[in-house]
């Protein structure tokens, strides 16, 4: 009982099929970046995304297929807006990291509605008022998950699940539904939005494709991650180091008593909803991750490759005291400080490339061991261990700096990209391919471990997030 997944990233689409024995048999990949028209501002083409939905995951099916269900895994937040009639795009859609919409923010805050510019509320807002500034057209509202089940569905359904839903700013988690006073305050009719379903169960058929297989699993990118490694009981959290980090982990079904951000600097998720269940999470957010690897290498050109970094960094036993804060774009939890910059520290005449490397990768893995520390806090819960995945993950250098900045045990999954197989177990737990949450546990078996091998200093590090912080103060005064 095979699964396609289609999983939509902020740079690519990727179909493949999975098999029972949750390996991945099939890939197909088409890249699609999203443009950046001015600083601040991401979009993307929509029509462009969709079509490369259907050709990579045509192309699994006929490779791999046929399958017993889809599963989808999406970017998150991003947002769309288009003709029900017509089936097309009003605009470029608003990627999740489009900032064009922070001065509405700011405004709303002023009325005491909190909206952070991040997340859809406003960018469905302002696409809505640039299109249909009188509200007379029929149109539909989605993230990316709505946009591809609408394209794989020939138009048939507008939905999103509980877990996209719970990051637009317009979900409440006392009825799992969206918030009509938020819409009315925006002015976003209920009808133009998706209806809000469960994460795994069937949704309807994906007619546009050869057999018309059932859509039956459905989640953001970082719940699919953190189902994806295993990850569905309280205990163990995963960090995906992607473009950025983000740290997830299952707190149990009792909701949480408020949607806001906590003293911690961390957010409730919905990490699945399934039948009468609804699982909640918890997220801790680095900002910038793998991009300061990036800029080592296209903008510093220090390093040939995001690979080279490892080999480079070995040629020195430690950094000799220097110190790197990766603030390219401010911190995330637990300081929320957009105003912070990258910042290196205790640079000498004797400092040569593999320090300035090294101090790249462990600063990073400071970062994470700040997301754990600040989990922790949150929920009063032990992390034993830490099951990491996304470009990072690849680099031993780095997964040996964070098992030492966390004294954790970490975990290296068997794929680089967890999202695919999370998406995965959500459409096989529909169909049958998996059993349930048990089975789903069993699947997990880490490529390699960490173990700490040293400490890393802890008390400095402090100082030098403490010397990152507040260097633009226009920017560190705002807070969402």
């Amino acid at each position: 009982m095979s699964i396609l997944v289609v999983d939509i990233g902020t740079s690519g689409v990727r179909s493949a099929i999975v098999r029972p024995d949750a390996t991945i048999a099939v890939e197909h990949r088409q890249e699609v970046l999203p443009d950046t028209p001015a600083p601040g501002l991401v979009e993307f083409d929509a029509t462009r995304m969709a079509a490369a939905a259907l050709a990579t995951a045509r192309a699994a099916l006929a490779e791999g297929g046929p399958v017993d269900g889809i599963g989808i895994a999406t970017q998150r937040a991003s947002t769309i807006v288009w003709d029900r009639s017509t089936g097309e795009p009003v605009a470029p859609a608003l990627g999740w990291q489009d900032l064009r919409t922070l001065g509405d923010c700011l405004v709303l805050q002023a009325e005491g509605l909190r909206f952070a510019p991040n997340q859809s509320a406003t960018k469905i807002k302002h696409l809505l008022d640039n299109a249909d500034p009188d509200r007379r057209r029929d149109l539909c509202v989605g993230t990316v998950d709505s946009w591809i089940i609408w394209t794989l569905t020939e138009g048939a359904v507008n939905v999103t699940d509980a877990s996209n839903a719970a990051v637009t700013g317009l979900f409440s988690i006392e009825t799992l539904d969206w918030d009509d006073a938020l819409l009315a305050t925006l002015n976003i009719s209920r009808a133009a939005m998706p209806t809000i379903v469960d994460s795994s169960g069937p949704i309807a058929p994906a007619t546009a494709l050869n057999g018309a297989p059932m859509i039956c699993g459905v989640a953001g990118d970082q719940q699919a991650s953190l189902i994806g490694q295993g990850c569905v009981r309280s205990g163990p959290a995963k960090i995906t180091f992607g473009t950025g980090g983000m740290l997830d982990l299952v707190v149990g079904p009792d909701r949480p008593t408020s949607a806001a951000r906590s003293a911690s600097g961390t957010f409730p998720i919905v990490a699945w909803k399934r039948g009468s269940e609804t699982m909640w999470g918890l997220e801790a957010i680095m900002l910038s991750a793998g991009t300061n690897v990036e800029w080592l290498r296209d903008d510093l050109g220090i390093i040939d490759s995001v690979a080279a970094s490892h080999d480079i960094a070995q040629q020195c036993a430690d950094t000799e005291g220097v110190v790197y804060v990766p603030a390219l774009l401010g911190l995330g939890t637990p300081n929320w400080d957009y105003g912070a910059r990258g910042t290196l520290l205790g640079i000498t005449r004797g400092t040569a490339r593999p320090h300035i490397v090294r101090a790249v990768l462990e600063g990073v893995a400071q970062r994470g061991a700040d997301l754990v520390d600040a989990a922790e806090a949150t929920t009063g819960l032990t992390i034993p261990s830490l099951r990491v995945d996304g470009g990072m993950s690849a680099n031993p250098t780095f997964t040996q700096a964070l098992a030492d900045a966390t004294q954790r045990t970490v975990e290296i999954s068997p794929v680089l990209e967890a999202t695919t197989l999370g998406a995965a177990f959500l459409a096989g737990l529909s169909v049958g391919t998996w059993r349930g949450l048990d089975d789903i546990a069993a699947t997990w078996k880490p490529l390699r471990t960490v173990e700490p091998a040293g400490a890393a200093n802890r008390e400095r590090w402090a100082s030098a997030i403490e010397r990152a912080s507040g260097w633009h103060a226009d920017l560190s005064s705002f807070d969402f």
